[in-house]
């Protein structure tokens, strides 16, 4: 870590809203957070423009942000929103010296190592394994997932690069299964992102509705969790129970494929809102519900991040080092 990597400009640029802060100094404090949202700005360009001009400073010479979409070579268009831009071109005309465009739940990986205790709540399991993988995942716009592998002699952490949250999504039960179907007759994929985000929650509800015979309104994803949690509706409450069940299959799927020992963390904008509902859920029965692996992901602990300033910034910072 060089000090003349400081000031750094750090984004956390999600398909509905864009965070932006800056680290001052090494070691130093992730400050002036603010968020802006996507649809106010045509462009990521302009948006960290704004921000900039709000706090009356100049332009980092260093950047790095984490985004909801694979990066994949210079070209970005994000998939759950219309921006689109050249890495390259967007170095050159913000007159940066270094531009790391990485995706939103890596740079969240490489921030886990440095959570405090009081930025994740533990559902379940026994003790994390010190310099064992970790795995990551989170429904927010989309479903976010990755993870963290340790590095060669154990030395630092390599973040796991993909694009999870599209694996097909499996049943745990016969109501489960009907309503994949139907799910499946609607897009013709099943995945995981289609019933585990905040479009998926809506898709999830409308499917339950489906399966079950009953009148559906056009809920938001917002006010699906909102009657659920005051029990206003038993449609929602079925969905987010649902919602949470087929989470902890996919979370158990996440934990056996990276042997993720050192612990599973859900992020996203979805499972903290929903507090002692999720705690209660069937998550954990269904996280451990893998046959012959039960017992080892009994002892697989479970955390849900609950930092009140996104940790992705952090991770983009660290990424500014480690990548």
């Amino acid at each position: 870590m060089s000090a003349m990597s400081f000031p750094r400009l750090l984004g956390d640029i999600g398909g509905t809203n864009a965070r932006f802060a800056r680290q001052l100094a090494p070691g130093g404090p992730i400050q002036d957070v603010a968020v802006y949202p996507g649809a106010d700005h045509p462009s990521l360009q302009d948006a960290m423009l704004r921000y900039v001009a709000d706090h009356g400073f100049e332009m980092p010479r260093w950047c790095a942000i984490g985004i909801a979409n694979p990066v994949v070579g210079d070209r970005v268009q994000m998939t759950n929103h219309t921006w689109s831009f050249s890495i390259a071109g967007m170095r050159e005309a913000l007159g940066l010296e270094r531009f790391l465009v990485i995706n939103d739940f890596t740079a969240l990986a490489l921030a886990l190592p440095a959570l405090e205790a009081q930025d994740k709540h533990q559902l379940g399991g026994g003790q994390a394994v010190a310099g064992a993988p970790l795995a990551l995942l989170g429904p927010g716009t989309g479903l976010g997932v990755s993870g963290l592998l340790p590095g060669p002699g154990g030395r630092g952490w390599v973040p796991v690069v993909g694009e999870g949250g599209h694996v097909t999504l499996a049943a745990g039960s016969d109501e489960e299964a009907a309503v994949i179907g139907a799910l499946q007759r609607r897009f013709g994929h099943a995945s995981a992102e289609r019933a585990l985000s905040g479009p998926g929650l809506e898709n999830l509800y409308l499917a339950v509705a489906e399966v079950r015979g009953a009148a559906a309104q056009p809920l938001s994803a917002q006010a699906v969790t909102q009657a659920a949690l005051d029990g206003s509706d038993a449609l929602c409450r079925a969905a987010v129970e649902m919602f949470s069940a087929l989470l902890g299959g996919v979370a158990g799927n996440l934990a056996l494929t990276l042997g993720a020992l050192g612990g599973v963390y859900v992020g996203g904008g979805i499972v903290p809102r929903l507090g002692r509902l999720f705690d209660d859920s069937a998550f954990r029965a269904r996280f451990e519900a893998k046959g012959r692996f039960c017992g080892y992901l009994e002892a697989i602990p479970v955390y849900v991040v609950q930092a009140k300033t996104s940790p992705a910034l952090l991770g983009a910072s660290r990424a500014l080092d480690e990548m």
